[in-house]
């Protein structure tokens, strides 16, 4: 668990950091002009999102409806932490993005009732826009990528390991000595 735990001290820290300043910068510098672009490459514009991913409204103020999900949501994430093997890294790391994202929303969420501060995009993909996010959106979609490999990759472990029979098969197999 301490690998853990350094895991998780070592990454929180530098995604929350990230998240806080960027709001605050964003919230400070893009006040006043909306749809800057970082040096000319990636648009900013400032967006406070009262729902979840990709502008998801439950009614006017759905804030109170996704504080409790992200709570349960962080739960299963830290009983999912518990549970990865010490030696899993990509696994760990992947739910330390997760739940350091997932964290940089909620206080958000919990400090004022105008919503998520984003403030990337929105993208032009040619077919679509992809909506407005931050920092921590990004911590957790990369986790959750990262997350979905780690299993992969185990499922795929589990497949390609030599499979030996139960001892019962092996013995019964096993012709009787003529001694």
């Amino acid at each position: 668990m301490r690998s853990k735990l350094t895991m998780f001290a070592t990454v929180f820290p530098v995604v929350m950091a990230l998240d806080l300043v960027t709001k605050r910068w964003a919230m400070s510098a893009l006040v006043e002009h909306h749809g800057e672009t970082l040096g000319g490459l990636v648009p900013l514009t400032l967006a406070y999102n009262k729902g979840a991913a990709f502008g998801i409204h439950l009614g006017a103020d759905s804030r109170w409806f996704f504080v409790p999900v992200t709570l349960v949501a962080l739960a299963l994430l830290t009983l999912l932490l518990r549970q990865a093997s010490r030696s899993d890294y990509l696994r760990i790391f992947s739910i330390c993005l997760v739940i350091s994202g997932a964290l940089g929303n909620l206080y958000d969420r919990l400090r004022w009732s105008r919503g998520v501060v984003d403030f990337i995009g929105p993208i032009n993909l040619g077919f679509s826009n992809f909506p407005i996010f931050n920092v921590a959106d990004s911590a957790i979609t990369c986790g959750a990528i990262l997350l979905a490999l780690s299993f992969w990759l185990e499922e795929r472990r589990s497949h390609s390991a030599p499979r030996t029979a139960p001892v019962e098969e092996r013995t019964a197999a096993t012709p009787p000595s003529a001694e």
